[in-house]
Parts: C-alpha cells; structure tokens; sequence
C-alpha cells in the first residue's frame, strides 16, 4: 500500500479551517481508524462489503460474561486478520467483561515499521 501521509479521517468532518475534509496526517493514526472502522462496522452494514466489519455494536443485547468476551476476542481478531493483514500483525486480543461494560486491549504491529501499538477501547452494554 502506498500511503502518501494523508487519509481521509473517520468520521467524515470537515477541517473548518481549511474549508475541506479533515484528514489524517500520520500512518498511524489512519491505521488506528481503520482497526476502529473494522470493529464498530457491522457485517451488512456496506453494500459493497457486506461481510465487512466485526460487529462489536451487536454486543449491546448479548450478556456480560466471560463466555461473551472470549467469543468476541476471536471475532475481532478474525476479523483483523482478514481485513487488515496487509497493514498491521495482531499479537495480543483480550475482551474482559466489567461491570456493565466491555473492556477491550488490542496489541498489534504496524507491519511498514515493525512498530508495536496499543488500542484499549471501552465498549457500554
């Protein structure tokens, strides 16, 4: 993939100050979206890729338990694998339930430097 240090940023915003789409400036941050886009898109929701995304939204209405963290740690790193391969490695996945949310920390290597990056995310239910 040749990344010319510009993405369009997810989601779509407007730079006011520059009167057009806001965009992301480092390889990184646009890898970051693209993990973000993965696991928030449900399958379906593209019309294009409709077995695109990983669905964690549809987590919302299943149970808090430690049965539903270790299904959705293979979902998204299924998911991960399939979609994003090219641009990064997954190393680590842990969904652990608390309370009544999802705590979710992603280990993963940016495959064009061989740089490792974290992402913990918090997921209501």
């Amino acid at each position: 993939m040749d990344y010319n240090n510009t993405s369009i940023y997810y989601p779509l915003s407007i730079d006011s100050g520059l009167g057009k789409l806001a965009e992301e400036n480092t390889y990184e941050e646009y890898v970051r979206q693209l993990i973000i886009q993965v696991l928030f898109t449900n399958p379906g929701e593209r019309v294009n890729r409709p077995d695109f995304g990983c669905g964690i939204k549809r987590m919302v209405f299943a149970p808090n338990s430690e049965l539903t963290a270790s299904l959705l740690q293979v979902t998204i790193l299924q998911s991960l694998q399939k979609w994003l391969n090219q641009l990064i490695e997954v190393q680590e996945v842990k969904a652990t339930p608390v309370d009544e949310k999802l705590e979710i920390h992603l280990v993963y290597i940016l495959k064009i430097n061989r740089e490792r990056k974290y992402l913990n995310l918090e997921v209501n239910l």
